[in-house]
């Protein structure tokens, strides 16, 4: 698997055809009204076209569908990984898309860490346990769900930053 440490340049994001630089992949009640916010803003303001949910999906589309294709139009995703991400259902199919993609085409995964740490994230301990258990009890595939771990393995094992303390700096 490649990796995601090196810098990204211009040409990186001008060299595949896409409608996005960048996909925001988030829990939004952890991280949209603060650190998220601040990166899409910077993004944005710097000439990246950035993918965030609540601004880009038009009236009447269905979520699921909408935040896939903007996953497989984008060039660089960003897994934000918080405490509660994965007891969102959404999170974690956007993430194995995420994966899929990159292993398929090549998209570069920067990943972030608030407050959790990526050895948490790998085997799914901490915070990242008790969500998955209850999806196995939710879920009619036992495969959906192996496939969702796997991708918090992989992606968890890919180099990221970590942030500790208060990412709520927004007024």
């Amino acid at each position: 698997m490649a990796s995601s440490s090196r810098a990204i340049t211009s040409s990186d994001l001008s060299s595949r055809t896409s409608s996005y630089n960048v996909f925001i992949n988030f829990r939004g009640v952890d991280t949209r009204d603060n650190f998220v916010y601040l990166l899409y803003e910077t993004l944005n303001k710097n000439g990246v076209y950035t993918f965030i949910d609540s601004e880009e999906l038009w009236e009447g589309e269905k979520i699921c569908p909408s935040l896939l294709r903007a996953i497989r139009r984008s060039k660089i995703s960003i897994p934000v990984f918080s405490k509660r991400y994965v007891k969102s259902k959404y999170c974690l199919v956007e993430l194995a898309e995420i994966l899929n993609c990159h292993i398929s085409d090549g998209q570069t995964i920067l990943s972030i860490f608030i407050d959790v740490e990526p050895r948490d994230v790998r085997p799914q301990t901490e915070s990242f346990e008790g969500p998955f258990q209850e999806h196995q009890k939710n879920s009619k595939s036992t495969a959906i769900v192996n496939g969702w771990k796997n991708a918090l393995k992989e992606v968890g094992s890919l180099k990221g930053w970590s942030l500790k303390g208060d990412a709520n700096i927004r007024n």
